[in-house]
């Protein structure tokens, strides 16, 4: 079998794009040989910045002969069907034969498709994936009609067997395929010849070119820390940064600098972001002081003075590029200091938020509104919530966030300090926007918990109220990912709070600072119980990453009774509910409770079936005076001691304790089952053994909706 070796080559790729572009090459390749009947052992797609390569091993010399059989016309059909039968498929009418198909004589044919060799089939499956190959951006060059990232220097595309490498005849737009490449731009010798992927990888070396990407990256990893170390420093981990910087050069060459002291007072936030953004370059932290001191360049060449050249001129546009970032400093702290950071937020009331939801002050107002509501909620002090939500956003309006954007809040919290702001002021400056994301850190300092959380709700209930809500792939105001930082803010801070009096709170002061219209014929209690409702959607997403079923969630959302989740007393209560569901979900996973869901069912299904039948309800009556064997006077007993311990267990939140009681009822309902006919013939036995069974319904719904529950 045969392996298969493709390189195309170009000029410069963007790092951003030769991950995704090497994977669909593989894609666009591995799919276009199997689809046309060429099998593989297996494949590995390679980038630089100049190059695409994929690697396949074991392929199939030859597409394998398919015989396919074809049913026709039955054999009374009209001429011209027979005929239309014949040119589709290529045959002539000696080549078919009749079968019965029922009662019916039908045409049938076996088409023979013959294999064909791998080259062949490699260079069209090649073509078709250049000229459809899906780049973000790209371009046409020259005369030709060909699009590419970049302009297209060369194709290497090599079959390689025991008997030797086989160039695959191909040519595209003016392009043929050879068995030759290049290496490095500076350092390499010119074009050379391959015969196969282990001699192209080390001549590629040899040609000062490392071909995969991780290595690259380990590469640069190892010498930088290495380096690092020895000046008794360490290198910030940035993975972003090195993966797009293993994207940049072909030979790495790890180089350390060291930046100017007038500028080692930034902030090192400031430091990191300037050099990474603009430079591309890791940051070096003295761990005894925390200052970012030195920096690390990757260069893409040796020379003879060990990068010294490039290291001075690297230094120089690192002095320009800080000179800025000191300035916005040194202007912020300026403002911060003659006018307060209330003063640089003034300017919010120039930078709308929303057309529909008004200024950023609007929406900073409106969280100190909400924020004074939650703080008791959480163990913070209301005035020093409101005064943490009335300075949190001011830094948007900060010279050094309109140049770092993702600086945003981490400046808060230095402006908050050096204007004199403390007790958690400075920390939910930085901390209210978060979490971010499903792997964020949660605040938990109490300022920050109330401010984050009215930050949050304050933007869904805006976007809830003017009917922007996300609709399926589409969620621009990111309102899923602000709901799970409020499920997980809740969650992680264990807060007891009334979601859906929380949301009717910041409505209200919504439409009172904001004349925001409410969508058409919805009421104000809708946009609360609908919002609600969009956190228990959220809520069961966060669940099924924690192993708790979506089915536990609604057993735990519902009352069975047909209610909206949201109407539901306690289901507001996100911490109160999943401590319940985390319960269910539990007692589920005995063997009591697999089993007790199966008695459950049986018998509301019983129940129901009955209760269809006689067009009447069994929920009261049941008396023990009727009971005639002793597996339905145990259950009387069991049921009442389920009842009188369940009832003040869920009162008191107990909810294992519920489960336990309720885990108990096990055998006497399954004794019941085995020893008692429900449907007797004695009218008043069969009325009260049916009411026995609606209370084993209403019991066990009182700890949880089972009817929800799979299974």
């Amino acid at each position: 079998m045969p392996d298969l070796l493709i390189e195309l080559f170009s000029e410069e790729i963007p790092a951003r794009m030769q991950t995704r572009a090497a994977d669909d090459l593989r894609k666009l390749v591995t799919n276009g040989l199997v689809e046309a009947g060429l099998t593989y052992a297996g494949a590995a797609a390679f980038s630089t910045p100049r190059r695409l390569t994929l690697a396949i091993e074991g392929l199939l010399a030859n597409s394998p002969t398919l015989r396919e059989e074809r049913k026709g016309p039955r054999v009374d059909a009209p001429e011209q069907a027979i005929d239309g039968f014949l040119r589709g498929a290529g045959l002539t009418r000696d080549q078919l034969e009749e079968r019965d198909v029922g009662k019916t004589r039908v045409f049938f044919t076996v088409v023979e498709k013959p294999g064909r060799p791998a080259a062949e089939i490699v260079a069209e499956v090649l073509e078709h994936a250049i000229r459809t190959f899906p780049w973000p951006k790209s371009m046409r060059w020259g005369t030709g009609s060909l699009r590419w990232v970049r302009p297209l220097q060369s194709i290497l595309c090599l079959l390689t067997d025991e008997a030797g490498a086989d160039v695959v005849p191909l040519t595209v737009d003016g392009i043929t395929a050879t068995n030759t490449t290049e290496g490095h731009r500076f350092m390499g010798k010119g074009r050379f010849s391959v015969s196969s992927f282990e001699d192209y990888a080390a001549k590629l070396k040899q040609n000062r070119v490392i071909l995969d990407p991780a290595a690259r990256a380990d590469t640069i990893w190892a010498e930088a820390t290495s380096q690092a170390f020895a000046n008794g420093l360490e290198v910030v981990q940035d993975q972003g940064l090195l993966a797009e910087v293993a994207g940049l050069v072909e030979w790495p060459v790890v180089l350390m600098g060291t930046i100017d002291d007038a500028f080692l007072g930034l902030p090192p936030e400031v430091l990191q972001t300037s050099m990474r953004e603009h430079q591309k370059f890791f940051s070096v932290r003295n761990p005894k002081t925390g200052r970012i001191e030195r920096f690390i360049t990757v260069a893409n060449i040796e020379t003879r003075d060990h990068g010294a050249t490039i290291l001075a001129g690297n230094q120089k546009v690192l002095s320009a590029r800080l000179s800025d970032a000191r300035f916005f400093w040194d202007n912020d702290l300026r403002t911060v200091k003659t006018k307060g950071l209330e003063g640089m937020a003034a300017g919010l009331s120039s930078v709308t938020f929303h057309n529909k939801l008004g200024s950023q002050a609007d929406r900073v107002a409106r969280i100190e509104a909400l924020a004074r509501e939650i703080a008791p909620l959480v163990g913070a002090k209301p005035d020093l919530a409101a005064e943490a939500a009335r300075v949190a956003k001011a830094d948007l309006q900060s010279e050094m966030v309109g140049e770092f954007p993702e600086l945003q809040g981490l400046m808060g919290r230095y402006y908050a300090t050096a204007a004199g702001h403390d007790d958690g002021v400075p920390e939910a400056c930085e901390m209210h926007y978060k979490p971010l994301g499903p792997s964020d850190d949660v605040p938990t300092h109490p300022i920050s918990v109330a401010v984050a959380l009215a930050d949050k709700i304050d933007t869904l209930t805006g976007f809830w109220a003017i009917d922007e809500k996300p609709t399926g792939s589409k969620d621009p105001y990111a309102l899923r990912r602000a709901a799970l930082g409020v499920i997980r803010l809740v969650l992680g801070n264990g807060v007891r709070v009334n979601q859906l009096s929380l949301i009717q709170t910041a409505l209200k002061v919504l439409t009172a600072t904001h004349a925001a219209a409410l969508p058409e014929n919805t009421t104000e209690l809708d946009i609360p119980l609908n919002l609600l409702a969009f956190f228990h959607d959220r809520l069961k997403v966060y669940l099924k990453d924690q192993g708790i079923r979506h089915d536990v969630i609604d057993a735990c959302l519902s009352d069975s009774s047909g209610a909206p989740s949201g109407a539901v007393p306690g289901n507001d209560d996100l911490t109160l509910l999943v401590k319940r569901a985390e319960a269910l979900a539990a007692f589920l996973k005995t063997d009591d409770g697999e089993n007790l869901l199966q008695g459950f069912k049986r018998a509301a299904n019983i129940l129901a079936q009955a209760e269809e039948k006689d067009g009447v309800e069994y929920s009261y009556g049941a008396d023990i005076k009727f009971a005639q064997t002793d597996a339905e006077r145990a259950l009387f007993d069991a049921l009442d001691q389920a009842e009188s311990t369940i009832a003040p267990a869920m009162k008191a939140e107990d909810f294992a304790t519920a489960m336990s009681a309720m885990a108990a009822l096990r055998a006497p309902i399954d004794a019941f089952f085995t020893a008692v006919q429900v449907n007797t013939d004695n009218a008043v036995i069969r009325r009260n053994r049916l009411n026995l069974l609606s209370r084993i319904r209403s019991i066990c719904l009182s700890v949880a909706d089972l009817t929800r529950l799979d299974g």
